[in-house]
């Protein structure tokens, strides 16, 4: 072989070299790369792995399509009274769905959530405070911020980065100036204390509720038992007075059955007497009379006061 020919072997070699080591490349687990080819975003989108690509020509990024957390940190915030407070941190969780990749990277590149999350949370904690008092930032209304800032954001993202999701927001207390804070502290102190004796009050008022329904029911047992017992004597009367009334029944049954009874018998006897009363037998008693009661005088001597009714007979 001529040297010219194993010069140019060699160069070919050693270019191959240089252009598999200048375009191979690695794409992490949970991320997907993308290509920029003179400047230009292309479509494609490598899987995790291996990657191939021209060196010197094209660029890539990887992209984290897994769930992820930013941190947005010191944000400055000056509320309607004009105190000015800080949040530390704000950490909002979210993910970028791999279909929406090139959309999402082409129209607000790589750094897509430096606009949509660390800038809008920027905006939306300055809006917030403006439009409340320390009061409702510090306390009235912070359980509800994080709530309020995934709303907003979530809604925004719909419209502009529809591939964007916003799973959940965590919200650190603001930092507020150290005299501010020891008064909320007093007043916390004091608010405590007075949560205190309100419990321990509402405590009193549910134990003399308490004692107060157990006596109410001991009255309503006594009343109920009360009832129960005039109506048991109630029944009792009424059971008494039936049981008179069917005494009283029987005894008048009893007596009506002797009354009829004798008057039966003196109506028998009377028409018994009726009976022996008629004329024949008053014919027959008077006859009866006349003979057992008659006297025969014999002789010639009559009583004078007989007169003419004496019978003489001559013997």
């Amino acid at each position: 072989m001529s040297p010219i020919a194993s010069g140019l072997i060699f160069l070919g070699i050693v270019f191959f070299i240089t252009i598999l080591s200048g375009g191979l490349h690695r794409i992490e687990e949970g991320y997907v790369g993308v290509y920029y080819h003179g400047g230009v975003l292309s479509k494609r989108i490598s899987e995790p792995g291996y990657n191939v690509l021209i060196p010197f020509f094209t660029t890539y990024h990887q992209v984290q399509v897994s769930v992820q957390t930013d941190e947005v940190r010191e944000i400055p915030c000056g509320t309607s009274g004009g105190v000015l407070i800080y949040f530390d941190k704000i950490e909002v969780v979210n993910k970028l769905k791999k279909e929406y990749v090139y959309e999402t990277v082409k129209n607000y590149t790589v750094d897509y959530d430096r606009l949509w999350i660390y800038d809008k949370i920027h905006n939306e904690i300055n809006q917030f405070c403006t439009k409340h008092t320390l009061q409702d930032v510090y306390i009235t209304k912070f359980d509800t911020l994080d709530e309020s800032l995934q709303e907003s954001l979530q809604k925004d993202l719909q419209i502009w980065a529809p591939g964007v999701e916003i799973l959940g927001i965590r919200v650190t207390k603001p930092r507020i100036p150290e005299s501010i804070r020891k008064n909320y502290e007093n007043m916390e102190k004091e608010r405590t204390r007075l949560l205190i004796v309100t419990e321990n009050q509402k405590v009193q008022i549910q134990e003399a509720e308490t004692l107060k329904e157990q006596e109410i029911i001991k009255g309503k047992s006594r009343l109920e038992v009360a009832e129960i017992n005039i109506q048991k004597e109630i029944n009792e009367k009424i059971n008494q007075k039936k049981i008179n009334e069917i005494e009283n029944k029987m005894a008048l049954d009893s007596a009506k059955a002797k009354t009829d009874a004798m008057f039966y018998k003196s109506s028998k006897d009377l028409e018994t007497l009726q009976q022996k009363f008629s004329d024949k037998y008053l014919e027959s008693m008077t006859v009866s009379a006349l003979v057992n009661n008659a006297k025969f005088y014999l002789g010639d001597s009559i009583p004078e006061n007989f007169g003419s009714h004496v019978v003489q007979q001559s013997s």
